[in-house]
């Protein structure tokens, strides 16, 4: 249990103290900020600070890892666990709360299980699927998409430009075909062996 693992834990450790303040009804909060159209409860402006607390500790924890020479099994584990479970938490969180479309919750996850299972497979055969670029494109995007989407768009909603709505479509686009190039790349795993 060495220092990247410890962040990681922490990061799965703040998955439901996020849902806690994004889903709980706290009517002994002081008033929504306001400030002209925009308006954000206290409790959904923790649950975003949360949310890019533990988004944060994603690379963090990688690059020590790597760098000291700390990379363990248990890590190789947890370290893409915590990521889908964040970013399922809090697209079905959203999903709740009317913010993200369903659709685009169900695209995002299935991917996300998808390439989980193809890396199993590649383990089994004793591969190691590396990160692709596209891989961390989508990460990035699906951050910056579900961070505005819990800040109500914050602060283009002063310009009345949808860019929380922009940014979950494209993150929903570039997941899609993220996931479609890992299987590109690695369809010789799929491959039934005939001997």
């Amino acid at each position: 249990m060495n220092l990247p693992n410890r962040i990681t834990l922490a990061r799965i450790c703040l998955i439901p103290i996020m849902m806690f303040f994004l889903l709980g009804n706290f009517s002994f909060y002081p008033q929504p900020i306001q400030w002209g159209s925009f308006q954000l409860s206290f409790n959904h402006l923790i649950a975003a600070v949360i949310f890019l607390l533990a988004a944060s500790t994603d690379g963090i924890d990688g690059y020590i890892a790597r760098k000291y020479n700390m990379v363990t099994n248990l890590g190789k584990l947890l370290d893409p666990l915590a990521d889908k479970l964040l970013v399922s938490a809090v697209l079905i969180s959203l999903v709740e709360l009317g913010r993200c479309d369903s659709w685009i919750a169900i695209v995002i996850i299935s991917r996300e299980f998808a390439v989980t299972g193809l890396r199993q497979v590649a383990l089994l055969e004793g591969k190691v699927m590396a990160a692709s670029k596209w891989g961390k494109i989508k990460t990035v995007v699906q951050i910056v998409a579900i961070s505005l989407l819990l800040l109500n768009n914050f602060p283009f909603q002063f310009v009345s430009i949808p860019v929380d709505d922009i940014a979950i479509w494209a993150a929903a686009l570039i997941t899609i075909y993220s996931g479609i190039d890992y299987f590109v790349k690695n369809k010789e795993l799929l491959q039934l062996n005939n001997a």
